[in-house]
């Protein structure tokens, strides 16, 4: 009987996994604003948000650090250990930007949060362009916006009507662009670019001058005609070398 209970103890201790050594952040999560996983966090341009990262399942205490993308965030000396909190007055240029808790000893475990900063087109004021008859000319109305904005071309305050082969719009999430092909004097005008979203819209005036086309000077022809006016001259010279000499 104690033969037959010891050889089912071995086979028990046999099936048991060994155990290895953990490491001592083994078990240690963060969390920020609750959130264990990464996330997306929306927010108006001009607004500020708390981020607060707080570490879970610790035997000691923990120091963490910040990061808004790549760069490392200021920390004040209190502000570092098992919790850490920031404020970030939100601009149109964190839109995107990912603002990451990290565990100091070791940097894998974190969480990121990416913002999402909704904000309307910013555009104004105006610019004037000159260009001569048969010219091509682009009207440049570079604007961002979240959410993307949508542009419509005015002229001389009206619904600018795209003639075919001669206007060529382009867009993508931040650029507008209206190109005329071959300007004519009848393209005289000012050109309106507006862009609007469901947060708002902005507008650019361009003033487009249409100038007479400068006549092209046959410059070939004038290089020849030099040519041959320095020839003769020094022919002329040549020839009468004999007289020149003897009047010396």
């Amino acid at each position: 009987l104690q033969k037959a209970a010891g050889m089912l103890v071995a086979r028990v201790q046999h099936r048991m996994p060994k155990c290895l050594h953990s490491p001592s952040f083994a078990g240690v999560e963060l969390s920020v604003n609750n959130n264990a996983l990464d996330f997306t966090l929306s927010a108006a341009s001009g607004s500020v948000l708390s981020l607060s990262c707080l570490v879970q399942n610790n035997s000691q205490a923990e120091e963490l650090v910040w990061y808004r993308g790549d760069g490392t965030v200021d920390l004040k000396a209190g502000n570092k250990e098992n919790v850490s909190n920031i404020c970030i007055s939100v601009t149109a240029d964190d839109n995107g930007v990912a603002f990451t808790c990290k565990l100091k000893r070791d940097q894998s475990v974190q969480v990121s949060v990416i913002l999402d900063v909704q904000f309307p087109p910013a555009l104004s004021g105006g610019e004037t362009l000159w260009v001569e008859e048969e010219e091509d000319v682009t009207l440049n109305c570079n604007s961002k916006s979240n959410p993307q904005g949508q542009a419509i071309w005015y002229k001389n305050n009206n619904t600018l009507t795209l003639e075919q082969k001669r206007y060529q719009v382009y867009q993508t999430s931040d650029v507008y662009q209206l190109s005329i092909k071959k300007a004519q004097k009848s393209d005289n005008g000012t050109y309106t670019c507006l862009v609007k979203s469901d947060l708002g819209e902005g507008r650019k005036d361009f003033h487009l001058i249409v100038e007479d086309k400068k006549p092209v000077f046959p410059t070939e022809a004038i290089i020849a005609a030099a040519v041959v006016v320095a020839l003769t001259i020094i022919f002329g010279i040549v020839a009468r070398k004999g007289k020149i000499f003897k009047v010396w």
